[in-house]
């Protein structure tokens, strides 16, 4: 569990971090007390610190210093194995936009942008970090509707994201 956390504090390391990739925008009127909870990743692009992984979810929670703890979950199948990690983070300027950093390690923190958001039902999430190597479509159940799915592609096409390299996560029990 400690060794995913420290992988994914590297590579937001190295990866330079904060910032939002051109020409994303975090989203605005964001609730933080509605996005926490659980989430499940429905589709991301390939890093190593989730290569593999199957039945991926993100839990949230309030920490005391106003921070947002967080808990991120998946099962190595070829492994038999699950993997978490822990970390924080903290909204980045206004309150009401969809734009945080996150740390698993230290004080090295990665950009976590929400760039479109459920706003009636908090249901979906498309998330991106600090460029466009990192994106997920996160969702309050294992699976979205089609509509949800094709739009969280074509949007995230736009963007300069590559699409074409999506996993969509198996969330059925072995």
């Amino acid at each position: 569990m400690k060794k995913l956390g420290w992988v994914c504090a590297l590579l937001l390391t190295l990866t330079g971090c904060l910032g939002v990739p051109e020409p994303v925008e975090p989203v605005q009127g964001f609730d933080l007390q509605r996005y926490l909870g659980t989430w499940y990743e429905i589709a991301r692009l390939d890093h190593s610190f989730e290569r593999g992984m199957e039945q991926v979810t993100a839990e949230y929670a309030m920490r005391e210093d106003g921070g947002v703890h967080v808990k991120n979950r998946g099962f190595l199948p070829d492994k038999n194995q699950w993997r978490e990690a822990e970390g924080k983070a903290f909204l980045v300027g206004r309150p009401s936009e969809g734009y945080l950093k996150v740390s698993f390690f230290g004080p090295f923190y990665g950009s976590y942008v929400i760039f479109h958001l459920d706003k009636e039902n908090y249901g979906y999430a498309f998330v991106c970090g600090p460029d466009t190597s990192y994106l997920w479509l996160l969702s309050r159940h294992p699976t979205v509707d089609e509509e949800v799915l094709k739009a969280f592609v074509s949007t995230s096409k736009a963007l300069g994201f590559n699409t074409d390299e999506l996993i969509y996560v198996n969330h059925a029990s072995k």
